[in-house]
């Protein structure tokens, strides 16, 4: 099984069309947090709790 992400699902990423696919959650959250940092310059680091708690929503089984 496969788990995807999709930038453009999260709130206020609408014109983002980054998409991850990976054969783990985790290994998908590591390809969010990467691209938080390089495309958004975000810190991950700095991610409320419900910040991460939205993204795993948004990580599905594909």
């Amino acid at each position: 099984m496969a788990y995807s992400y999709r930038c453009r699902d999260y709130p206020g990423n609408e014109a983002c069309p980054a998409t991850f696919t990976a054969e783990t959650e985790a290994e998908v959250m590591k390809h969010v947090e990467l691209h938080g940092a390089i495309a958004h310059g975000e810190d991950p680091k700095q991610w409320s709790p419900e910040d991460r708690k939205q993204v795993m929503k948004l990580i599905v089984a594909t």
